[in-house]
């Protein structure tokens, strides 16, 4: 390992926050059982939050953020990674009270580490990230609970962002009828490239008003939106259909009734990928590098950057509508 290296650092300033590279050296890491050399990261609604002072996300500063990352072991105490070996991290405490991906080093415990699936490269598993997973996560819990081709279209909403376009084609690769919602209906044609079926606007899944029941249209639903509009979603869903729900970005209450649970069957199920168990966090990891893993891989890519972008672009990214992934190349 080099006697320094660069990272990307959050440090209070007044009643603020400031974000710079800086150089780091390897003393400035925890100590904790795998030192990794970082090819690639992501950025994640929660990095946003991690660049905010109100973002409630990051406690202890300074700090180095990015919720994922992707790379090379250098050095291990733990007997199952060697160096070399091509390895995974999202999650867990990472980015958020634990030294993240944005940097050319992180240090992290053994438990919090996938092996890199023979399907992917690096930068693939980064291309998908946190966001992938997410979605990938929320279509085995969803087939788990019933939702095959035959029973109809799925619904993803919040449809150009990480997770909902992601989604999209993942859903398209097992055969799935894909219903893409957006509040960007200028995104129409890039919606259809990555798989959707039909592209409606946000307002024909909730227009202001919430009812109790309304017309069965879909058979599940993929929603990183969560809020009201998460409500209306759960009034129009078949009989026994399921909503894989794994976000807050239309708000936290959801202002349901029992009646799509009682009178429907419906399900709503809550996608955890922050916790979620080690072997179903690598049998996910495993199908996005097999049967789920999308043709054009390249098609979800916003943007590429480096660790130099990140301060201008990191606090811009809660109120930014980027469609797709932005890939952090930190040492391809």
């Amino acid at each position: 390992m080099e006697n320094t290296f660069k990272a990307l650092v959050i440090e209070q300033e007044n009643e603020g926050l400031n974000l710079e590279v800086k150089e780091m050296e390897p003393s400035d890491l925890p100590d904790d059982d795998v030192l990794i050399k970082v090819k690639y990261s992501g950025i994640n609604y929660k990095d946003g939050l991690a660049a905010h002072s109100d973002g409630k996300i990051v406690n202890q500063y300074p700090f180095i953020p990015g919720i994922d990352l992707a790379g090379e072991v250098v050095l291990s105490k733990d007997e199952r990674y060697k160096k070399g070996d091509a390895v995974i991290v999202t999650s867990y405490e990472l980015g958020v009270s634990h030294f993240g991906g944005y940097s050319e080093y992180a240090s992290v415990p053994s438990e919090w580490i996938v092996p890199l699936p023979s399907g992917l490269t690096l930068r693939e598993s980064m291309i998908l990230g946190t966001a992938g997973f997410t979605a990938a996560l929320s279509i085995q819990r969803l087939e788990e609970n019933g939702l095959n081709p035959e029973r109809g279209s799925v619904l993803v909403t919040g449809a150009t962002g990480g997770v909902g376009s992601i989604a999209i084609a993942l859903l398209k690769k097992k055969g799935y009828h894909v219903v893409a919602s957006t509040g960007n209906l200028s995104e129409e044609a890039y919606l259809h490239q990555l798989g959707a079926d039909e592209v409606i606007d946000r307002e024909a899944v909730y227009n202001g008003t919430l009812k109790n029941l309304s017309k069965q249209k879909w058979a599940g639903a993929i929603d990183p939106v969560g809020g009201e509009p998460l409500a209306s979603l759960l009034s129009q869903i078949k009989y026994r259909g399921s909503v894989a729900v794994s976000g807050l970005t239309a708000g936290v209450k959801v202002p349901t009734t029992v009646f799509p649970f009682i009178l429907r069957g419906v399900s709503l199920l809550g996608i955890d990928s922050v916790y979620c168990p080690m072997e179903e966090r690598k049998n996910v990891w495993e199908r996005l590098s097999t049967d789920l893993k999308p043709d054009r891989l390249n098609d979800f890519i916003f943007k590429e950057v480096t660790l130099e972008a990140l301060p201008e672009l990191l606090p811009s990214i809660l109120k930014s509508h980027h469609r797709g992934r932005i890939l952090v190349n930190i040492g391809d």
